[in-house]
């Protein structure tokens, strides 16, 4: 029996969506004959129960391959807005456009939503992972996460250069939330100096002091720091502002330990600052973010034929699997390990990424500098 399934995205977009969106609507229009409905603007398109009709030739889309190397998301995306007030109306829009299931991409907040909306409307949903964070848990890798370590290392490739021109030490604030895999990622594979991330703690005297040994060692007058955005401060809490929501929006760590790196030098050493911000969402996507994107999408839906909904595919040890949603939102978002091997392979190349943990490591008002690991905070909202 012909089968009519939606497809939506969620969240905060990255590069790679439109690939998902590709293979989604060819499997399932090629291989099994289903009808697949492209529904705008995730949650906010369900509850006005629009959709457009999605073909292999994408005549609504105006040609299928290019969405290969397109980013962004042709469906439009949402990460605001009232779920709990609006959630009868979403769960209507659903059975209101006659679905017999509903593929969803976005990242560990929008999912999880999107799952209690599932379970509460007696949706038939299959779920893929997005996100430039990468900290969706039981999955290795997210769509997005690749294009945006690769466009963080080229602008630390262009900060370099001009740092090295004015003998400057260039401050790079990356997003990432809560967890540090893009800075330590991007950081390491731009040739960063330091890289501070929320789960370890550091001291701005350590910071310093490396930044000193590069100059009285090295000859080196110049230096590349990559913090990720949700870093912890000395004083052990977080820069980040509310919205008009009261959502937590990390923005300004950059400036912060520019700041106090001026300070303890004395005024010796010139600090800039460069938010990367959204730039780090956009782009052409990378070739791995394509193959995954690719992958998940004929999985979904491979999903969707065998009757295996309220599951989420994912990438694990090397390979495609699947795992159930219920499992995915009862865990925490995946953060570094403080001994994961990128962490101690940056240690052994003399990057400065912060102090070493502990059992007994100790935090603010206990007369240690050190600063705690970053405990996720459910009020935050993707950029």
């Amino acid at each position: 029996m012909t089968k009519r399934i939606g497809i939506l995205t969620s969240g905060g977009d990255c590069p790679g969506l439109n690939a998902a969106i590709r293979a989604v609507v060819s499997h399932a229009t090629l291989t099994y004959g289903w009808e697949v409905l492209g529904i705008p603007y995730a949650t906010q398109g369900l509850m006005e129960a629009k959709a457009s009709r999605l073909t292999v030739h994408c005549q609504d889309l105006r040609g299928i391959d290019p969405l290969l190397s397109l980013g962004g998301t042709i469906l439009g995306s949402v990460n605001k807005g009232d779920t709990v007030a609006n959630a009868d109306a979403i769960i209507a829009g659903y059975h209101r456009l006659g679905l017999d299931a509903l593929i969803a991409i976005g990242g560990d907040g929008s999912l999880a939503i999107l799952h209690t909306l599932a379970q509460k409307g007696n949706w038939n949903l299959v779920s893929i992972p997005k996100t430039i964070d990468n900290d969706v848990a039981l999955t290795d890798r997210a769509i997005g996460f690749d294009t945006a370590v690769n466009t963080v290392t080229n602008a630390l490739y262009n900060l370099s250069c001009t740092a090295a021109s004015h003998d400057r030490v260039m401050v790079v604030e990356v997003m990432g939330r809560a967890s540090g895999h893009l800075a330590l990622n991007a950081g390491l594979a731009g040739g960063a100096d330091v890289i501070l991330i929320p789960e370890i703690p550091y001291t701005i005297d350590s910071v310093c002091r490396k930044i000193r040994e590069l100059r009285e060692r090295w000859g080196r007058c110049f230096a590349i720091v990559v913090v990720a955005e949700g870093a912890r401060t000395l004083e052990g809490g977080f820069v980040a502002e509310k919205d008009a929501e009261g959502h937590l929006r990390f923005h300004g760590i950059g400036d912060y330990i520019a700041d106090r790196v001026c300070r303890c030098s004395e005024g010796n050493l010139e600090a800039r600052v460069t938010v990367l911000g959204h730039v780090q969402r956009g782009g052409i996507p990378s070739a791995l973010d394509r193959l995954l994107a690719t992958t998940f999408g004929k999985a979904a839906v491979d999903l969707v034929a065998e009757g295996r909904f309220n599951h989420m595919v994912a990438w694990q040890h090397g390979e495609l699997v699947s795992v159930p949603q219920t499992e995915v939102f009862a865990k925490s978002p995946t953060f570094v390990d403080p001994n994961h091997f990128l962490v101690q392979t940056a240690r052994a190349l003399n990057v400065y990424i912060g102090e070493f943990v502990n059992e007994t490591m100790v935090g603010p008002g206990t007369g240690s500098s050190l600063i705690p690991p970053l405990a996720p905070h459910t009020e935050l909202v993707p950029q």
